[in-house]
């Protein structure tokens, strides 16, 4: 992912570990709340990123069709390392640690380590890596990867 790219309103590409493109984030932003579609190289919806409109904390909703698929939110109290809480409705809890603003954090389900997002695996100025083990829902992770860049980097 190009950190520089991933706005509300704009749209992106985020490409596989060969350099292709592999989904497409349509932003729209002239909805009352901001939008993200994640979408497959095909077209087809994936899920819809979407900022709650009335939140005590930061917290954003991803869709999958019209039922909520994840809610993640900020902790309210980081004394050490930034951390979120990703609720997977009908699935196991993800919790993501680590230094958010440098992108060099984890995604864990209970102890164990799901995914790693992380910028020291390229030289490309504003670039970072996902990666995400064998047997996860890429495609929620990625948008929960998105969910985070925007709530930490609000206003790029």
């Amino acid at each position: 992912m190009r950190q520089r790219l991933a706005s509300i309103g704009d749209d992106f590409f985020i490409e596989d570990n060969h350099g292709r493109r592999a989904f497409h984030v349509d932003g729209k932003a002239l909805r009352v709340r901001d939008t993200l579609f994640f979408k497959d190289m095909q077209g087809n919806e994936l899920y819809k990123i979407q900022e709650k409109m009335a939140r005590v904390r930061d917290s954003m909703d991803i869709y999958k069709g019209d039922d909520v698929a994840a809610s993640v939110h900020k902790a309210m109290i980081t004394p050490l390392r930034e951390r979120w809480t990703v609720n997977v409705h009908g699935g196991e809890d993800l919790s993501i640690q680590g230094n958010i603003l440098d992108h060099e954090y984890t995604f864990e389900r209970g102890r164990q380590k799901v995914a790693e997002v992380s910028k020291r695996w390229f030289r490309v100025r504003d670039t970072y890596g996902v990666e995400i083990d064998a047997g996860e829902d890429d495609a929620l992770i990625l948008a929960c990867t998105i969910v985070v860049d925007q709530m930490a980097h609000q206003g790029r």
